[in-house]
């Protein structure tokens, strides 16, 4: 039985772990809420990707998934499990592929688990999906997508969804209202991922000098707490013109503020997927990673690339030369800014 023969009540999505995943789920969560407009669906997120759903008309409500504090270990995976079986969900649709994401959905006693066949995990599912090879090959939103039409669902757009609340959006708009009529060009140095998905700091740098001098742009430099001392290392190159954002704002802010950036340059990373959702013109850097699988689903994104026989490698330290990315010139990067900034000028 597909899942489109059920009439559920409470729906429970598992979302996935990381921003940029969670971004490339929202199309599906999209196809979840047409197929299913009646129910109460509900997302099960961990606390850093929530701001991504908070505010989505898709989803009725977010369930924080708090592994560090009240739900951590065996324990706090149980009292979770308990607290899902209370809300009497009846179906529970998991992106993530972890065992633990289907463990958890039968520890909730939710009576329809469905999801890919991943991690050693088919017993625990009711509805199991497997993964046809040519999905593999397909950008992430489609892999999320041809779950839900493995299911028997009918998958909506594909187009990447992110809707944050008004007061953010104005917040955003007063931190940079000083800097109203110059370009506004976000610069993202960071990556979870690891160091082999990074270009260079000081290149980062050197180009902040560069669309400084060159459009007198304001620059903020987004990141965590963990990038402090690579956004401390950019503004040393422009001082007057870059705004340190790192480890200063909440996951929704800074996804308002690239929300009204003219421009955004970035590693392959989490804020790389907001600015597609946003639909802001990016140049997207990538070394030992693959655009076609995670690559910027927006046809507003510039990929920069230099092909390497190593590559992809998707590792997270380049124990060689890093040449895929020291290949990538200051130049080059900087050029692709300016096309940006005149195609969004003839846009106005």
């Amino acid at each position: 039985m597909s899942l489109s023969d059920l009439k559920p009540n409470k729906i429970l999505i598992r979302s996935t772990n990381w921003i940029g995943d969670a971004i490339m789920t929202t199309p599906a969560v999209r196809t979840v809420r047409q197929n299913f407009p009646e129910a109460h669906i509900a997302i099960l997120a961990y606390p850093w990707v929530a701001d991504i759903f908070h505010s989505s008309p898709h989803v009725d409500e977010v369930i924080l998934y708090n592994k560090s504090g009240e739900h951590h270990g065996l324990k706090g995976l149980w009292r979770l499990g308990r607290e899902l079986a209370e809300a009497g969900f009846d179906i529970a649709i998991l992106f993530q592929n972890a065992f633990e994401a289907a463990l958890l959905a039968a520890i909730a006693g939710i009576p329809v688990r469905a999801g890919y066949i991943r991690d050693a995990r088919r017993l625990l599912l009711t509805h199991p999906v497997r993964i046809r090879p040519e999905v593999r090959k397909l950008h992430q939103v489609h892999y999320y997508q041809e779950l839900c039409r493995g299911l028997g669902l009918t998958p909506g757009p594909d187009q990447l969804f992110l809707q944050l609340g008004p007061e953010v959006e104005q917040r955003a708009r007063e931190l940079v209202s000083d800097f109203a009529g110059r370009p506004l060009i976000g610069l993202n140095p960071g990556a979870a991922y690891g160091p082999a998905k990074c270009w260079p700091v000081e290149r980062y740098g050197k180009l902040a000098a560069s669309l400084a001098g060159d459009f007198n742009a304001m620059i903020p430099v987004f990141g965590t707490r963990a990038d402090a001392a690579t956004a401390k290392t950019i503004r040393s190159f422009a001082p007057e013109n870059v705004i340190d954002l790192a480890g200063n704002t909440s996951l929704a802010e800074a996804m308002a503020l690239i929300g009204i950036c003219d421009a955004f340059v970035t590693n392959d990373s989490g804020l790389m997927h907001v600015a597609a959702a946003r639909d802001t013109p990016m140049v997207a850097i990538f070394g030992s990673t693959d655009p076609v699988a995670t690559g910027p689903f927006s046809e507003r994104a510039v990929i920069i690339q230099k092909k390497m026989a190593c590559q992809p490698c998707f590792k997270t330290h380049c124990k060689s030369d890093f040449l895929c990315m020291n290949s990538i010139e200051v130049e080059e990067v900087a050029e692709a800014v300016a096309k940006l900034l005149g195609d969004q000028r003839a846009r106005q």
